[in-house]
């Protein structure tokens, strides 16, 4: 039921708008190098240009993601927010509560409130035409509530709290430039009757006519060269991108999924479910022999077979019936662990829906019939006159039963050893060593408007009791491209530090020398560059090699120290070419604070008074940034914990299959324990005798298990630049974890039989 409401959240992502069928984003394809690199992102230009010049293309919208300080009474706040063209909610079918659709997002200085915003910030959901201030350059600015939207639906890839109208000059429209300016989405609707490929021709055939010379020319400044094409633009369906890999919800869409999820997860449900029903056919048949003289007794009194099919049905889809509301309470309880595990909000009303009612109905009649039907043909073919004379026995090998522990126990064994994969390369990206210190260290996000405000602050912070050490970077993740001597261009990280930077993180220097107050030039004609940096460049000699922003003039750079690789950025991804710059242009985006661990608390207050009394108009928020590295594998965290859950499951059923077939064979081999122990065996003969027979089936479990994981683990590692080796110590560990539970599992019922006494299995002889 669980997976159920998660499979159908997934599947349902976007689609309750009203003209979903017809809505769709603008992407782009490049291909270079051999490769093909696709996106989502668009810029100032494509949505209207594409809408006056391809008929197909009835309206646009432009979402982007954004950060406005907003303040409330006397406290400052930074709220996440999305700017959108005024033609948002007659795209998209979000209800308003208050307010006209067609009209509340015209005004440059409206602004639109979900309603629990508007009842977080006034009080009620009837808000339109009060104040919200915003701040705009050092001033507070009032913007005015003109519409109140119902609450967004959980399972859209489209999540606000606050809309403003979408920023946008004269200049920025009129700018052919902006056909390379990559950062927001563009959705567009076709009308009804439009073709799809005709559209996507007619798109890319003006983006050619209009584009080709900005292009060129983009291609001489930046010194792309001849590999790199003008690109092919295209259209994804908006119900397309919630579980699309390659051009997933980003940069303002949220909830970016993967379909393997889905497909894992209803594996999972349909195999433990399966088999369930497994478990159930053996544990019947096996404990058959205990109603044999029930069923001999009601042929001889006139009960034909339909009758004790009908009877055997009855019983299992009474004991369905049970499990069935055992289960529909045990989903209400688990729902928040589940919601936390899977990271969704799912809510119990979603279970009353005519399609998962169907499902859930069908779910239960399928569990009845499969748990139900072989028993039922078994057992009620038994002779009266065997079962009424105790002449009768349970004939056969159990081929099928014991396939079917094979297959249960070749998934368990592959879960486990895939879980101890995931556990084992979760705790390589959280525990590595990532070539710098981030213990202890703070990162303060602040509005620097230069870099004497930032020294200044600086010194008041270096002057509290339990810093030990501060500096300051530029906000986010800045890349740009640039000539070496060899006149090839070189793309890299581009960070602006101050003096303190390399020492504070302790980032070794491999060469050269960190920079210096001391020498005027490092910020005006100074950088240090890392090893990957260097390797690129093709340089045996870094230190006075020279790097030229030829798109700045031709500002010439010279290098005065080569840094240590280091892990600035997750380890999914590969270290790339990194640059260290103080130039006094770059604006500085963030405070780096080392703090003494014995005082942190005290520390982190005496940090947030002296930010008020710097920053009065700016909100302060911190983080330390070990926990924000370990933030970057929150999806590892996720398939860990899904994983682990699903492999004790697996193997829980598994054994109660394995303790079915376990009882089956000790009913069918009493008489046979009973001359083995009359003739001398122990206790110990005979329960190894029996566990035997099911070690085997463990083993070629294992032996069909063990390749299967090592090609999935090691396809799933391929994803990883920075991944464990596989080790034979995790598919040993694995192994033996299986046997010792199905040891465990096969024991029980050996050791019972084994000392039973043998005179009760022999007298009816």
């Amino acid at each position: 039921m669980l997976i159920l409401l998660y499979v159908k959240d997934e599947v349902s992502f976007d689609r309750f708008h009203k003209n979903v069928q017809n809505i769709y984003r603008i992407v782009s394809i490049q291909k270079r190098g051999g490769e093909v690199h696709k996106d989502g992102n668009t810029g100032f230009l494509q949505g209207p240009r594409f809408k006056q010049n391809v008929p197909g293309i009835a309206s646009f919208v432009r979402i982007q993601q954004g950060t406005e300080d907003i303040k409330n009474g006397s406290e400052i706040e930074s709220q996440d927010l999305l700017y959108v063209d005024s033609s948002f909610f007659n795209v998209f079918t979000f209800p308003l509560l208050y307010g006209n659709k067609n009209s509340c997002l015209k005004e440059p200085k409206s602004i639109v409130l979900t309603e629990d915003e508007a009842i977080k910030r006034f009080g009620t959901k009837d808000a339109i035409g009060k104040f919200v201030m915003v701040k705009q350059d050092s001033t507070f600015v009032p913007y005015t509530v003109t519409a109140v939207a119902k609450r967004v639906p959980q399972n859209s890839s489209i999540q606000f709290k606050v809309l403003i109208p979408f920023k946008e000059t004269e200049a920025d429209a009129k700018n052919n430039d902006n056909w390379y300016n990559f950062f927001l989405n563009t959705f567009v609707v076709l009308n009804p009757n439009a073709n799809l490929q005709t559209v996507e021709k007619q798109m890319q055939k003006f983006y050619l006519a209009d584009a080709s010379s900005t292009f060129q020319k983009m291609v001489k400044m930046f010194g792309l060269g001849d590999d790199i094409t003008m690109g092919t633009y295209g259209l994804q369906s908006f119900t397309d991108m919630h579980m699309n890999t390659e051009l997933p919800p980003q940069n303002g869409l949220m909830h970016a999924s993967n379909p393997m999820y889905s497909y894992i997860l209803s594996g999972i449900a349909l195999f433990v479910l399966l088999i369930a029903c497994i478990n159930f056919v053996n544990l019947t048949v096996a404990r058959s022999v205990k109603r044999a003289k029930e069923i001999g007794i009601r042929k001889v009194i006139g009960g034909d077979r339909k009758q004790l099919i009908g009877q055997f049905m009855g019983e299992s889809f009474l004991l369905c019936a049970i499990a069935f509301a055992l289960a529909v309470l045990l989903t209400r309880l688990i729902l928040p662990v589940f919601n936390e595990l899977s990271n969704k909000a799912l809510a119990f009303s979603y279970l009353i829906d005519a399609k998962l009612v169907v499902a859930y109905v069908l779910l239960f009649l399928i569990t009845g019939l499969l748990a139900g039907f072989y028993p039922a043909l078994v057992l009620s073919g038994y002779k009266p006159v065997e079962t009424l004379y105790s002449r009768f026995n349970i004939k056969g090998k159990n081929y099928l039963q014991k396939s079917l522990v094979v297959i249960q126990f070749t998934l368990a064994s592959f879960l486990i050893i895939g879980t101890m994969t995931i556990y084992s390369q979760f705790h390589f990206l959280t525990h590595k060593k990532l070539g710098y210190d981030d213990k202890n260290l703070v990162v303060v996000d602040a509005n620097i408007r230069n870099h004497w405000e930032a020294k200044s602050f600086e010194e008041q912070l270096n002057k509290l009791k339990g810093v030990t050490g501060v500096s300051v970077k530029n906000g986010g993740m800045w890349q740009t491209v640039a000539k070496v001597a060899s006149d090839s261009s070189i793309q890299f990280q581009y960070e602006t530090v101050d003096e303190n930077f390399i020492p504070l993180l302790k980032i070794p220097l491999v060469e050269g020398r960190n920079f210096s107050p001391d020498y005027p030039s490092d910020s005006t004609q100074s950088v240090i560059v890392n090893e990957t940096f260097v390797k690129k460049a093709g340089w045996k000699n870094p230190i006075g090699q020279t790097v030229n922003f030829f798109y700045r003039n031709n500002e010439i750079y010279q290098v005065i120290g080569v840094v240590k690789d280091y892990h600035f950025a997750s380890l999914g991804e590969k270290i790339i070419p990194q640059m260290f710059t103080m130039k006094n242009d770059n604006r500085y985006g963030s405070y780096y604070i080392r703090i003494n661990p014995a005082t942190t608390t005290s520390t982190l207050k005496a940090i947030q008074t002296a930010f008020k009394q710097f920053y009065p108009m700016s909100p302060y928020s911190y983080q330390f940034k070990d926990l924000q590295n370990k933030q970057q594998y929150a999806e590892e965290a996720k398939w860990k914990e899904i994983l682990m859950f699903g492999a004790f499951l697996t193997i829980f059923i598994s054994c109660i299959g394995l303790f079915g077939l376990s009882v089956l064979a000790a009913e069918k081999r009493t008489k046979e324990i009973g001359i083995r122990k009359v003739l001398g065996a122990s206790v110990n003969n005979i329960v190894t005798i029996l566990s035997t027979d099911f070690l085997k089936l463990v083993f070629i479990s294992l032996l069909m298990a063990i390749p299967l994981s090592w090609l999935a683990a090691n396809k799933w590692l391929n994803n990883y630049p920075y991944r464990i080796t596989l080790s034979w110590v995790i598919f040993t560990v694995g192994s033996v974890l299986v046997i010792l539970i199905a040891l465990l599992t096969v024991s029980f019922q050996a050791v019972r039989a084994a000392i039973a006494n043998p005179v009760k299995s022999l007298r009816t002889e």
